[in-house]
């Protein structure tokens, strides 16, 4: 392991004003958090669409997708959930720092680690999206059977039944998927980023 004090910041001669500028709107992190079925990754998917049918420059990272290669080494312990978040702060920020719309869909179950990745932008540049549902609508819809599983005992350390979903305090936008369709989660958010001059 690098110890940090041989490491040096190099910067570059393109900042991140200048790929927003080029862009025509600013780069963002759309952190979409909610337990498992309450539909993060079906929201972040028609979001990502319409995005980029108004010419914003996006990337979606999902949560099974991202387990499949840069956090493969994780499994679902509590340790390797706070490592899984880490990650993908980071990447996000490098997402951001190119001046692109990130879309983030993982259950990121705890508080302290959804305010970690926060911490690691400048204001105005991580909108939490809580994707609510109740425990009992997300088990009836249950899209990849994990419930199924949970209670058939296949699956432990599962967030909602046998390892805590912290709700998050003050998320900068509220979908309640019990109550609004996709297109109308996906036409609050858009207009969420055009009235705070996130698009042009």
């Amino acid at each position: 392991m690098v110890e940090e004090n041989h490491l040096t910041w190099h910067e570059g001669k393109v900042t991140k004003h200048d790929r927003e500028t080029l862009k025509k709107h600013k780069g963002a992190v759309l952190w979409f958090t909610g337990l498992s079925g309450s539909g993060k990754s079906t929201i972040s998917v028609e979001l990502e669409k319409v995005l980029h049918g108004l010419n914003v420059h996006t990337y979606r990272l999902d949560g099974d997708n991202v387990r499949h290669g840069l956090n493969r080494d994780l499994g679902f312990a509590d340790k390797d959930r706070v490592e899984n978040i880490r990650r993908i702060g980071e990447v996000s920020r490098l997402f951001v720092d190119a001046g692109i719309v990130t879309l983030t869909a993982f259950i990121s179950p705890f508080q302290r680690d959804r305010d970690m990745v926060r911490s690691l932008f400048q204001d105005g540049e991580f909108i939490e999206i809580y994707v609510k549902a109740s425990l009992e609508a997300c088990e009836a819809r249950d899209p990849k059977g994990l419930y199924k599983k949970v209670r058939n005992g296949e699956i432990s350390q599962f967030t909602g039944i046998d390892s805590p979903y912290e709700a998050p305090a003050s998320a900068e936008i509220v979908v309640d998927t019990e109550k609004q369709t996709v297109v109308e989660a996906v036409e609050m958010i858009v207009g969420y980023l055009k009235m705070n001059g996130y698009l042009a």
